[in-house]
C-alpha cells in the first residue's frame, strides 16, 4: 500500500448487531494483517566489532556499525465482514506496555480487541515506538537516556489494585475487580520505556494514522498524551478520542481540531487512593473543560459514580471488562461520525 493511502474497508451493514456478542462466537473477517509506519533511518558509527555466535556452529565477526531504521510503529488490524460503524477503532497502549494489553486479560478472558471486533468495528492495535514488535534501539547514540521498567510493586499501587503496604500479602482494595489472582501474568506485560521518546511516539502514531485513515482512537494512560497531540496534528483523521484514565494531554487546544467532535473520558474507582491520582483526575477534568470550551462534545464517565464500583486503572482487564467495552462501543456508534 502506498504511503499515506488509507486502507479500504467494507461499508457498514445496517443489520449488524448493535452490541457485543456475549457468547464469543467466531467472527468472519473481510481482512486482517499488519504493517509498519514511520520511523527514521539512522547510521551508527564508531562502535567496536566483536565475535559473536548465532548457534554453537555459526560464529562470525559482528560489526554493529551501519544503517538501521528506528522509531517506527507496528500496527495489526482486523476488519470484520459486517461493519456496524464506518470508522475503525485504533487502540493505543499506555506507558511501559504494548498492544498486547488489548488482546486478552491476564486471567484468559477476551480483551477489548476481540470485544470491539465482535461488535462490528474494524480494530487496529498499535505497538508504538520502542514497544513490542515496533522494536527498539540498543545504541546510546540513538537514545542516550537509559530506559526504565515498571516493577510489580509500582504496578500494584499506581494501577490502584490495592494499597502499597498490602502488596506483600496481595490484598486488594475491597471490591476490586482486577483479577488479582492473575497478577503475575499481568506484570509480564511490562516492557522497557524511554522517557525522552514522547516526540518520537507522536510521530510514529501519526504515521500509523496516515496509513489507517479517519478513525476513533481509544488511548490508555500515557497513550492519552500521544492521542490528544495526534488529534491536533491530524485533525482530519482523528474523529474522536476515548481516554481511558489518560495521564497526559496536548499542551494547547484548538477549535479547528476539536469542535463538534466527541470525546469520552473513562475513570475507574479508588481515585482518591494516592495524591498522584487526585492530581491526574483534576488535570483530566481541566482538559475536558478546555475541550468543551472549544466546541467539543465531551462526556466523562466516573464508573463508581455510575454505580459501577471496583474498577482499577486497567478496566480492559477488570472482571467487568466486557460490559465496559459494550458501553464504549454503543457510545461510539451513537455519536461518532
Amino acid at each position: 500500500m502506498p504511503a499515506g493511502q488509507a486502507m479500504t474497508r467494507p461499508k457498514p451493514d445496517a443489520g449488524a448487531a448493535p452490541r457485543a456478542n456475549p457468547r464469543g462466537d467466531a467472527v468472519t473477517l473481510a481482512d486482517f494483517g499488519s504493517f509498519y509506519a514511520g520511523g527514521r533511518p539512522v547510521r551508527v558509527a564508531g562502535l567496536p566489532q566483536r565475535e559473536i555466535a548465532f548457534t554453537k556452529s555459526a560464529s562470525l565477526a559482528y560489526d554493529p556499525n551501519g544503517l538501521y531504521h528506528f522509531e517506527q510503529a507496528y500496527v495489526q488490524y482486523f476488519i470484520p465482514a459486517r461493519l456496524a460503524h464506518p470508522l475503525p477503532i485504533v487502540l493505543l497502549h499506555g506507558g511501559g506496555m504494548t498492544g498486547a494489553m488489548w488482546e486478552q486479560t491476564p486471567d484468559g478472558r477476551a480483551g477489548w480487541m476481540q470485544h470491539f471486533l465482535r461488535q462490528g468495528h474494524a480494530v487496529y492495535v498499535v505497538d508504538n515506538v520502542e514497544r513490542g514488535r515496533a522494536g527498539w534501539a540498543p545504541f546510546e547514540q540513538v537514545w542516550p537516556e537509559a530506559p526504565i521498567m515498571r516493577t510489580a510493586e509500582e504496578s500494584w499501587s499506581l494501577f490502584r489494585l490495592g494499597r502499597a503496604e498490602d502488596f506483600g500479602m496481595r490484598r486488594p482494595f475491597a471490591g476490586q475487580r482486577f483479577p488479582v489472582g492473575a497478577f503475575d501474568d499481568f506484570i509480564r506485560h511490562a516492557v522497557p520505556r524511554w522517557l525522552s521518546n514522547n516526540e518520537a511516539a507522536l510521530h510514529g502514531f501519526c504515521a500509523a494514522l496516515d496509513r489507517i485513515g479517519p478513525c476513533v482512537v481509544v488511548a490508555h494512560s500515557h497513550g492519552g498524551e500521544v492521542a490528544y497531540r495526534a488529534l491536533h496534528a491530524r485533525p482530519d483523521l482523528v474523529r474522536g478520542v476515548i481516554g481511558i484514565e489518560p495521564s497526559g494531554y496536548s499542551a494547547d487546544v484548538t477549535a479547528a481540531a476539536v469542535a463538534n467532535k466527541p470525546f469520552l473520558f473513562v475513570y475507574g474507582d479508588y481515585l482518591d487512593a494516592t495524591p498522584l491520582w487526585q492530581r491526574l483526575c483534576a488535570s483530566g477534568r481541566d482538559y475536558a473543560e478546555s475541550l468543551a470550551r472549544h466546541g467539543a462534545r465531551v462526556d466523562t464517565w466516573r464508573l463508581a459514580d455510575m454505580g459501577i464500583a471496583g474498577n482499577s486503572h486497567m478496566p480492559m482487564m477488570d472482571d467487568n471488562s466486557d460490559d465496559i467495552a459494550a458501553r464504549i462501543g454503543a457510545w461510539i456508534r451513537g455519536g461518532v461520525t
